[in-house]
């Protein structure tokens, strides 16, 4: 049996929207009530929409997820090759 996710479903732009706001100094309780989302969604999109600084540049920790998915499909990836090659060298 299925379960359907109940709720609403929120565009990146209306998120980033809202991060936007709380960082300009609205409290997520004001905008929880403004904008009929709840007070743990916000402070979920805070933590996902906020960039990570570093000397290089900026990430948020979306962004830094799809890269470590990407880097380990590419090990593994590698690895298959690895395996191949030692295989064909054998012949």
């Amino acid at each position: 049996m299925e379960r359907k996710r109940a709720g609403k479903t929120y565009n990146d732009e209306f998120k980033k929207t809202i991060v936007d706001l709380y960082h300009a100094g609205n409290s997520v309780k004001d905008l929880s009530s403004e904008y009929g989302v709840s007070e743990v969604t916000i402070y979920k999109w805070v933590k996902a929409f906020t960039p990570i600084s570093s000397e290089e540049g900026s990430l948020t920790p979306k962004e830094l997820a799809e890269i470590q998915k990407e880097n380990l499909r590419l090990k593994q990836e590698l690895d298959i090759l690895k395996k191949a090659m030692a295989i064909f060298a054998k012949k």
